[in-house]
């Protein structure tokens, strides 16, 4: 693949809907053209102790934050007619087909690409595991701000160029 946006989604409890950040990497012609960060207000509107633990962000963080459609209407644009690309991408989809439905948006029947499961075809057993982290490093990037939405998009589209 030459033209990708590289997603991630990080959630601020156990429902698929409460996305409370985004990141987004285009690449074009293999190189990164646009980089996209956002804090979202989530739906429900809390926070799991053991999400923040991971990512870092409480509901101070986002409670000033706009919801989903409005930050869906910067993204839209930007990825336009181009495929997606997760690293575990049934989360990834999962969250956004359910935060559609919970805005009552029409979902546009985004391509999803997974490079976990790509990975697994390119490194085979040459890796430890395939979490993001270790693929990551694999193909020469330092994922120094793992759970950052925007760190792993970026991780994600590295690794894409390169296993795919």
């Amino acid at each position: 693949m030459k033209d990708f946006a590289a997603i991630d989604f990080e959630t601020a409890n156990w429902y698929n809907t409460s996305i409370c950040s985004v990141g987004v990497v285009v690449v074009r012609d293999e190189q990164i053209a646009h980089k996209f960060y956002k804090l979202i207000q989530p739906e429900p509107n809390f926070y799991s102790y053991w999400n923040t633990k991971i990512h870092g962000l409480t509901k101070i963080d986002t409670e000033n934050s706009p919801v989903f459609p409005y930050v869906w209407a910067e993204i839209s644009p930007l990825i336009e007619n181009l495929p997606l690309v997760a690293h575990n991408s049934p989360f990834d989809e999962g969250c956004l087909k359910a935060v559609f439905k919970t805005y009552q948006m029409d979902y546009p029947d985004y391509k999803f690409h997974c490079t976990c499961r790509a990975s697994r075809k390119f490194f085979g057993k040459t890796l430890e595991n395939h979490q993001l982290h270790t693929v990551a490093a694999a193909c020469g990037y330092n994922l120094a701000n793992h759970h950052h939405a925007l760190a792993d998009a970026e991780a994600c589209a590295i690794i894409a160029l390169k296993v795919f």
